[in-house]
C-alpha cells in the first residue's frame, strides 16, 4: 500500500511539473488571451482524440443525466484558464500561478458542502496559511494596480477551478480521466470558436511551436494524468499537493524569461507551498 501511495503521488507530482508549464507560456504567447485559449483547448482536444482512438476509448457522454454537469465542469475550465492567462498578462507569473493556488484551499472548504466528505480541521490551518501568503503577495491595496488586479484574477480563476474538479469528482469512476479531458477541451473550443473571428490573429503563424507545447504538454497529458489522480486521492489532498506548481512555474519562468521574484513573492509564496508539504504528509498517513 505504501508503494501504491508513492507511485501515485509520483505520478501526480509529474503532472503536476507538466501543468505548471502553462505559466510561463500563457506570459510568453504573443496572442490575445481568448485565441490562446481557442487554441490550447482545440490543439488539446485533437491530441487527446487522437490517442483516445487509438486505445479505443469511447468519448461519447454515456447518459443524458451527465451532460449538464460535465458541460458545467466544462464552462468553468474554460473560464478558469482565461481568467488564469488574463492574470499572467497583468502580473508575472510568480504573482499569476501563487494567486491561482488558493484552490486548494477553495476545494478543501467547499468539498464538504458538495460532497459527503466532513471538513477537516487541518483544512482550516492550512486555508489561514495560504491566505496570509496571498496577503503578503498582494503590494498594495490599489485597484488601479495590474498586479493587485492579477492576483484578483487568479483567485477568481482559482474559484472556477476548485468548482470544476469537484464537479468532475462525481464522474472518475464512470469515465476515463482521458476522455473526460477531451470531453472538456472539445466544449471548451466549440465555446469560443466566435473570437477566432473578432480577435486580431495576425501572428498565429510565428507563435504555433508554444502553442502546440501548451496543447500537448500542458493540457493534454498534464490534465489528463491530474484527473486520474483523484481516484487515489481526495480532490482537496490532489489539489494541496499539486500546489507544487507556482514551485516548478517560477523556476520556469526565470530560465526561460528571466523573471525574477521579489522578497514578498518568495515568503508570501512559502506560505502557500508549505500547504504542500503538509498535505502530502498529511495523506499518507490516512
Amino acid at each position: 500500500m505504501k508503494n501504491q501511495h508513492s507511485n501515485q503521488l509520483l505520478l501526480l507530482t509529474f503532472a503536476t511539473l507538466l501543468i505548471s508549464t502553462s505559466g510561463a507560456l500563457g506570459k510568453f504567447i504573443d496572442l490575445p488571451t481568448p485565441v490562446i485559449i481557442w487554441c490550447r483547448s482545440t490543439l488539446g482536444a485533437l491530441f487527446l482524440f487522437l490517442f483516445c482512438y487509438f486505445k479505443k476509448l469511447s468519448i461519447k457522454i454515456k447518459s443524458k443525466e451527465d451532460i449538464p454537469s460535465i458541460i458545467l465542469s466544462a464552462l468553468l475550465l474554460g473560464t478558469h484558464w482565461v481568467t488564469y492567462f488574463h492574470a499572467l498578462k497583468l502580473s508575472n507569473v510568480a504573482i499569476g500561478m501563487l494567486s491561482l493556488f488558493t484552490f486548494p484551499v477553495i476545494t478543501a472548504l467547499l468539498e464538504p458542502l458538495l460532497t459527503k466528505s466532513k471538513l477537516n480541521p487541518i483544512h482550516i490551518l492550512l486555508a489561514l496559511m495560504v491566505l496570509l501568503g496571498i496577503y503578503i503577495l498582494a503590494p498594495d491595496l490599489n485597484f488601479e494596480s495590474t498586479y493587485l488586479q492579477g492576483i484578483l484574477f487568479g483567485v477568481f480563476s482559482a474559484l472556477c477551478y476548485a468548482l470544476r474538479n469537484l464537479i468532475l469528482k462525481r464522474h472518475i469512476n464512470k469515465y476515463d480521466g482521458t476522455v473526460l479531458m477531451t470531453q472538456q477541451a472539445l466544449i471548451i473550443s466549440i465555446c469560443l470558436l466566435p473570437v477566432m473571428f473578432k480577435m486580431n490573429t495576425t501572428n498565429i503563424q510565428t507563435q504555433i511551436p508554444y502553442l502546440i507545447l501548451l496543447g500537448l504538454v500542458t493540457t493534454a497529458i498534464g490534465h489528463s494524468l491530474f484527473i486520474r489522480s483523484l481516484k487515489h486521492f481526495s480532490v482537496s489532498t490532489a489539489s494541496i499537493i499539486g500546489s507544487a506548481q507556482p514551485i516548478f512555474g517560477i523556476i520556469i519562468a526565470f530560465i526561460f524569461l528571466n523573471e525574477i521574484p521579489n522578497l514578498n513573492t518568495f515568503f508570501g509564496g512559502s506560505l502557500i507551498i508549505a500547504t504542500v508539504v503538509i498535505e502530502s504528509i498529511r495523506s499518507k498517513k490516512v
